[in-house]
């Protein structure tokens, strides 16, 4: 059998084309497998990955030109040149202020990709790159504008080495890209490169997901979460699915331009939880609950803009007094008061203060299994961060437990063989 037997693209009622299952899949089976059509390594990874194939070692040898990229050996620097090569000289031209985003080096990519291999290729077996949705017309002017500066970044960071279509073309790119764009990441959630699964893209969005995308290297893998049966359509998540309903569609509206009816979405099950109220003798109104609702919607958004450029000791700031102010009328399990704790434990591991990240840590992980589906990679990185940080802080038997629970999701969602477990089970043996 090859690796897309088991599954085809058809018309899914109201949701447009999507994937199904033409045979039953059992808990944590491979679906397919999709080689990214293209990808790029982000900034802040360079020298701990290979540029090429995302392969994490140490002594990595570098592009002797712009001293930029890193790979494993000259297999993967030839490999890398055809994407490299847009970007090498111009590096060197610009140094410091060579800073196109992401978003703008993957779409150099694709269209030196396309004028490379014009044919269909294998990550294309479902979905071709030409057929994605684009969304354009319900763009706002303020997203219009974004991808008009990007197209400008495109042109000045790399008129050398690309031919490009004009301008109305390039947008309709633009705007595919950040409806079908993937963010690789690693087993703890960091981010590692971004890229374009055209096969991946086929699968329609469900807060229920019945599949989980995880990666090995720069290839996309499939695996069932939930029991498949034969005509199932398959679904994965577009978005964290921490969040009540409201904003889960609030989110997939700006990003995707459509609204969710699945079972979650329908019932609002577990928004009661997610929204926990503090039992005080003296209950807290409606209209308290409800502001303090949009005061803690305006802190999360507010804090993603404030990363760029507060301190550290700032963001901790800011956190610890939401975190103070919510829980006037929130429990600790409600999810933006675990928002602003994760939040909080991710600066204290970029301060590699351990305790204090440990302390957010254990007091998040609870919540999160109850809020999150069955194998989520959010509560297997945070079973997986705190068992790191109880093994470094000599925390012996609390770090094993935690690690075990890291692999009991693993196993389901990477799969039994895949080398991050082999590093953790290392890790369990140390």
């Amino acid at each position: 059998m090859g690796p897309h037997d088991g599954i085809e693209r058809f018309t899914s009622p109201g949701k447009g084309r999507g994937m199904r299952a033409l045979r039953d899949f059992r808990l944590g089976e491979l679906l397919f497998t999709c080689p990214a059509y293209t990808c790029v390594l982000t900034v802040n990874e360079r020298s701990n990955q290979c540029d090429h194939c995302f392969a994490r070692k140490e002594g990595l040898s570098k592009c002797g030109k712009c001293k930029q990229a890193f790979y494993c050996n000259v297999d993967c620097q030839k490999g890398d040149w055809p994407m490299h090569k847009l970007e090498c000289s111009s590096m060197c031209t610009y140094g410091q202020n060579w800073n196109p985003s992401e978003t703008v080096r993957l779409t150099a990519r694709i269209l030196a990709k396309q004028k490379l291999h014009p044919e269909r290729t294998s990550s294309e077996r479902f979905l071709t790159v030409k057929e994605f949705e684009s969304h354009l017309d319900k763009l706002d002017n303020e997203k219009k504008e974004l991808i008009q500066t990007d197209i400008a970044a495109l042109h000045h960071f790399y008129s050398k080495n690309l031919h490009y279509a004009d301008n109305a073309a390039l947008e309709v790119l633009f705007a595919q890209v950040n409806c079908n764009g993937f963010t690789i990441e690693d087993e703890e959630l960091s981010h590692l490169g971004s890229a374009i699964f055209p096969d991946v893209a086929l699968m329609n969005h469900s807060c229920c997901p019945n599949v989980i995308v995880t990666y090995k290297g720069t290839v996309a893998e499939i695996r069932a979460v939930q029991e498949i049966t034969a005509g199932d359509e398959i679904f994965t998540s577009y978005i964290d699915l921490l969040y009540p309903t409201e904003d889960r569609n609030d989110r997939l509206k700006d990003s995707y331009f459509f609204t969710c009816d699945c079972k979650e979405c329908t019932t609002k099950q577990k928004d009661p939880a997610k929204l926990e109220i503090r039992k005080l003798s003296e209950p807290p109104s409606p209209k308290t609950i409800r502001d303090m609702v949009k005061y803690a919607r305006n802190v999360v958004e507010e804090f993603r803009r404030a990363k760029h450029y507060k301190t550290p000791s700032e963001l901790l700031e800011m956190c610890e007094l939401s975190i103070e102010k919510m829980g006037a009328v929130f429990e600790e399990s409600n999810v933006y008061m675990l928002h602003m704790m994760y939040q909080s434990m991710g600066v204290c591991l970029y301060q590699q203060d351990w305790d204090g990240a440990l302390k957010y840590g254990q007091k998040i992980i609870k919540p999160y299994s109850k809020h999150y589906p069955p194998y989520s990679l959010n509560v297997a990185s945070m079973w997986l961060k705190l068992g790191r940080l109880y093994m470094g802080l000599e925390k012996k038997s609390a770090g094993i437990k935690a690690l075990k629970k890291a692999i009991a999701i693993m196993e389901i969602a990477h799969g039994a063989d895949h080398h991050y477990i082999a590093e953790v089970k290392k890790e369990l043996e140390q």
